[in-house]
């Protein structure tokens, strides 16, 4: 199916600005089609003025859809449907006409203009599926209103409220409770779940006839200055966002000002309780909070245990027993390193790049000679559990290079390259350890030969990382070594 701007572009002659409105627009309309019990279609004349396209479709949450199928990227002659001339000619809201029948279903059919500084940029049409329709209750004809006067906004150009970006997905709808207030502010009618919310807000009795900002500034801890403002703002006087965290709950709330004809004659305030959402949220960030500490302290243990180690390998006689601990040092410090940087994230997944840089730091440290360490290519993000072995075995791989690459005096280069690639099914890690040194002994099996830092290595990435490893002379001289193993994709 073509996006919206796809459409716009191929078909109409509208600019960006227009555009930037109709999205604007439908980002708000939920709440018509669910106010109204209708789908909505919106209809761009095209650019020779021919025809109409519709770019954007919804389906009500309150009622029966008039369409089964989609109707994005129709097209359809200007004359067919003579409300959507009148409405775009005229620039009023049609609703003369007898039902239409859709397979058996008769459907209303009414056309609202879409104006933006004076200019209609094209029509909405609302169709009602009648199949249902019974005598309204008061919680519809409070919502059939309402939805009337926003469509009258839609048709003067005074809504969807410019300037506002939302995340119309974290706000409330119409079906968690729904508020409509007077000029002044009194409640006229409150939805059960709007009454609901309020009286776990602590509120004893109903709440229409009462003044909603004074209501809302009662119920809501002391606030000092700001009870002033609060009592304003759930008033409705203006198009507004917050939130409210009582002792006996969290409600949040949207206030929509209603000026159908450019004075304000009221006010909707939709709400939802939030209670459970926030409580939520509070467990996982202080879930969060402890995971990272756990990394923290971890970090200082592992931190620890190597100045142990580093302090007995200055006690100890034996060359091979310092160099020993020596390693162990530079193991137990490339974890720590790891955990250092999961202890700084909200999730398990660490970026790569910089732990790859500090160990080519650590590690060049013990080189005998002036070598000089450098990473192409990009590691990018990695779950915690393939960043922890992947950095002990870039560790032993970068000391085997140094340590048995070069010697005293000796100048060279180890690069480290990574490339990322693979299917979406499946991502793979690439990674090239090369040095310019002496290279490899002649009958060396790097599958079965070398000193414990290899079978570390073996063992790491066949085992744990379910990839492959192989040591192999490299072009110019020197050794290259060749890891491959299976990752997550880097989002």
């Amino acid at each position: 199916m073509p996006s919206m701007n796809e459409l716009v572009h191929q078909h109409t002659a509208l600019d960006d600005s227009d555009l930037e409105w109709l999205h604007l627009l439908v980002s708000e309309w939920q709440l018509l089609s669910d106010l109204s019990f209708a789908d909505l279609v919106l209809w761009v004349p095209t650019r020779d003025g021919t025809r109409y396209v519709s770019v954007a479709q919804m389906r009500p949450n309150t009622g029966p859809t008039s369409y089964q199928d989609d109707m994005v990227g129709h097209l359809v002659p200007r004359g067919r449907r003579p409300m959507l001339d009148a409405a775009l000619d005229e620039g009023r809201i049609v609703r003369e006409g007898d039902p239409e029948w859709r397979e058996e279903v008769p459907v209303r059919v009414e056309s609202i203009p879409v104006r933006r500084e004076g200019r209609v940029l094209g029509v909405i049409a609302r169709n009602t599926n009648l199949l249902t329709v019974r005598t309204p209750s008061r919680l519809e004809l409070t919502y059939l209103q309402s939805a009337s006067d926003l469509a009258q906004m839609i048709a003067a150009g005074a809504f969807p409220f410019a300037n506002q970006q939302l995340d119309m997905d974290a706000l409330p709808r119409v079906g968690d409770g729904l508020i409509r207030l007077d000029a002044e502010g009194v409640v006229q009618y409150a939805s059960p779940n709007a009454l609901s919310a309020y009286h776990r807000m602590g509120l004893a009795s109903d709440l229409v006839g009462h003044h909603l900002g004074r209501t809302t500034a009662e119920l809501a801890p002391s606030r000092g200055p700001v009870d002033e403002a609060l009592e304003k703002v759930a008033s409705g006087w203006a198009p507004r966002e917050f939130e409210i965290e009582a002792p006996g709950g969290v409600i949040q709330f949207r206030a929509i000002p209603l000026k159908p004809k450019g004075v304000r004659i009221g006010s909707l305030v939709l709400l939802r309780d939030v209670t459970e959402l926030r409580r939520r949220e509070r467990e996982l960030i202080t879930k969060d909070a402890t995971i990272r500490e756990i990394h923290h302290r971890v970090k200082n243990n592992l931190q620890t245990v190597a100045a142990l180690l580093r302090l007995q390998a200055r006690r100890i006689g034996s060359e091979r027993g310092r160099a020993a601990l020596e390693e162990a040092v530079r193991r137990v410090g490339s974890i720590a390193i790891v955990h250092e940087t999961l202890s700084q994230n909200l999730d398990e997944r660490v970026e790569f790049d910089e732990i790859a840089d500090r160990v080519l730091a650590m590690v060049a440290e013990i080189s005998p000679g002036k070598v000089t360490g450098r990473r192409t290519g990009r590691f990018g993000i990695l779950d915690a559990e393939v960043a922890t072995p992947l950095s002990m075995v870039l560790t032993e791989v970068l000391q085997n290079a140094l340590e048995h690459g070069f010697r005293e005096g000796d100048t060279g280069t180890v690069e480290v390259t990574a490339v990322r690639g693979g299917t979406t099914k499946e991502a793979r890690l690439l990674v090239t350890v090369q040095d310019d040194g002496v290279g490899l002994p002649e009958d060396f099996d790097p599958h079965t030969g070398g000193n414990l830092g290899l079978h570390i290595v073996r063992t790491l990435v066949e085992g744990e990382l379910g990839g492959t490893f192989d040591m192999v002379p490299a072009p110019d001289g020197g050794t290259r070594v060749l890891l491959d193993v299976p990752v997550a994709m880097d989002k």
